[in-house]
């Protein structure tokens, strides 16, 4: 899968956040996923965080992680259905400076071939904000395992040709 140059990876700082009224630590099974697969790419997690389904508390958290001049990408898992708790596309979008529409376009055609026209009913989202890079997912392990392997993973690897997204992301000094 895709073109690598050999160039050495530029690890980046990520935040993760599960946007849930329900889940803690021991059940978090989204955000411990994005957290691991993360690290096993090269990454470095900043901070993970569980925040329930509040449109002010989410821009807090995330609002926070833009300003942070360490975090370059926020990974979020939750929020991204159509009940009256979902609340993170209408949430974090206000925050972008630019979409990313391609990520929601590109997760909703691979998820048809993993669950049909079941995905329509996914708000994935994504955008930059300060030059952080926002990636809302759903809150399903499966849907985490997804978006990850077959779009973060290669978009977050600075070695992936013919493009990725390490250089419009901040630069943090060393």
């Amino acid at each position: 899968m895709g073109n690598h140059a050999s160039s050495e990876l530029k690890p980046l700082n990520i935040a993760v956040l599960t946007v849930s009224d329900t889940r803690s630590e021991e059940t978090d099974t989204s955000g411990q996923y994005l957290v691991q697969s993360a690290q096993d790419a090269g990454h470095t997690i900043i901070e993970k965080h569980i925040c329930k389904d509040d449109v002010y508390q989410l821009r807090a958290i995330v609002s926070k992680w833009i300003a942070d001049p360490r975090v370059q990408i926020v990974l979020s898992t939750g929020g991204t259905g159509f009940t009256v708790r979902d609340n993170t596309p209408q949430a974090l979008q206000p925050l972008f400076d630019t979409d990313i529409e391609g990520f929601g376009e590109l997760f909703r055609h691979i998820s048809y071939g993993e669950i049909g026209t079941s995905t329509v009913q996914s708000r994935a989202v994504a955008g930059f904000a300060n030059q952080t890079a926002i990636f809302c997912m759903p809150g399903s392990t499966n849907a985490c395992k997804t978006a990850w392997t077959k779009i973060l993973h290669e978009q977050l690897d600075s070695r992936h040709k013919p493009c990725n997204f390490a250089p419009h992301i901040k630069v943090v000094d060393v």
